[in-house]
């Protein structure tokens, strides 16, 4: 029997457990911990503990349950073995809701009227065609074009910045170190969707948000190690920035003493643009362990160099 060994430091994995046997009631489900667990084949993973993977001798298969898998690759030890993510078919379209609701908060000024409302102020934004604000994409892999894609459907002046260009009808796309600056200068709304690499990581900073006019906005969905929080801060307070909604965070949960929760206009939500159900979870992973001991072909295998 195939064991697979569910492993985190901070998270609970166990909702996952009935959904991979529902998918592969042959597999033996071990939480991480248990003495079965070291001798498991397959790691299941959400921010393993250093070591814990390399600690099992038999390893064959390390399984994200996300899309993402920095939190994976931050561990030195990592064996050489083959890395897979989970590519939820929804996760694009939770992803472009979560952004465009984002978008429309700033858009169309909820943001001032939820504060007048604290203050009791009557007061009408004016209303401006959504041509009038260019958003601003960083990543443009299949979530991002879809995101980007969506926007430009509802009317919005879109650009993206991407590491390579790309062909996308309506949207001007910036490539490189190159092109950030000249990608940032206009920008109403950023919206971060980029995977996480040494190039990437610390990118939201004081140098990218003083790039952006003053007032401009940003939506943080990528990941938490993108984000300087002390600069972000910083530029809220002083008002370089206008508001803010923030997805990921380089800790989390976010602590209840960070001031991040008390910043000037920012919306802090807590890692839930888009979330893979635990059924797509179970299904992926599953359907990966039967290919490895086939032989097969792995899907949604990571490139360990690039990061994703």
């Amino acid at each position: 029997m195939t064991t697979l060994a569910l492993i985190s430091r901070d998270y609970d994995m166990s909702h996952l457990v009935p959904s991979i046997l529902r998918a592969a009631p042959e597999f033996d489900v071990r939480m991480y911990g248990e003495p079965a667990a070291r001798d498991a084949e397959i790691a299941v993973c959400w921010n393993p503990p250093e070591g814990a993977i390399a600690a099992m001798p038999r390893v064959r298969l390390v399984h994200s349950i996300a899309a993402g898998v920095d939190n994976i690759l931050t561990d030195p030890t990592l064996p050489a073995v083959p890395l897979c993510r989970v590519v939820d078919p929804q996760h694009a379209r939770g992803m472009a809701e979560f952004v465009t609701w984002g978008v429309l908060h700033f858009h169309r000024q909820l943001d001032r009227v939820l504060a007048n409302q604290r203050s009791a102020t009557w007061f009408r934004p004016e209303q401006q065609p959504p041509s009038a604000c260019t958003v601003g994409v960083m990543g443009l892999g299949e979530i991002g074009s879809h995101v980007a894609g969506e926007l430009h459907r509802l009317g919005f002046s879109v650009r993206g910045w991407a590491r390579q260009s790309r062909d996308l009808p309506g949207i001007g796309v910036y490539c490189g170190q190159a092109g950030l600056p000249m990608f940032l200068d206009g920008t109403d709304i950023l919206i971060c969707l980029l995977p996480l690499t040494d190039a990437t990581r610390g990118l939201l900073n004081a140098a990218t948000f003083a790039r952006l006019k003053p007032g401009a906005k940003l939506i943080h969905v990528g990941r938490g190690e993108h984000l300087v929080a002390a600069d972000l801060l910083d530029a809220l307070q002083t008002g370089h920035l206008g508001g803010a909604i923030v997805d990921v965070f380089p800790n989390e949960p976010l602590p209840a003493s960070d001031p991040l929760w008390r910043a000037p206009n920012l919306i802090v939500t807590p890692h839930m643009a888009s979330v893979a159900s635990a059924d797509t979870i179970g299904l992926q992973v599953a359907q990966n362990v039967r290919r490895l001991l086939r032989g097969e072909a792995l899907a949604n295998v990571v490139d360990v160099t690039r990061g994703y």
